[in-house]
């Protein structure tokens, strides 16, 4: 399982991406599961890393998934009218 920081905002999105893609081609197994749990700071910038970090999943043949993300993030998916993207494959979506 990989793991949001803290804090995602725009100017540490390209970092925490590239840090996903890394972990994502280390692992072996067939899941590509992120767990936005400790995720409190924010702005849209993070929607853009986890739709990257799917496709990324997604290309490498792997299940994608989310866990616990934020209420308030889901919200904004479900605004930028995304929310589809993120939920069809978490069923563990928000905590």
């Amino acid at each position: 399982m990989l793991v949001l920081p803290q804090e995602l905002m725009q100017s540490q999105a390209t970092a925490c991406l590239r840090m996903l893609v890394q972990g994502l081609r280390s692992q072996t197994g067939s899941d590509a599961v992120v767990d936005a749990s400790g995720l409190s700071r924010f702005d849209s910038s993070a929607l853009a890393v986890l739709l990257e970090f799917r496709r990324e999943a997604l290309a490498m043949g792997k299940k994608f998934s989310i866990r616990s993300l934020p209420s308030r993030l889901a919200d904004l998916a479900k605004l930028y009218g995304i929310d589809e993207l993120l939920s069809s494959a978490a069923p563990t979506l928000v905590k």
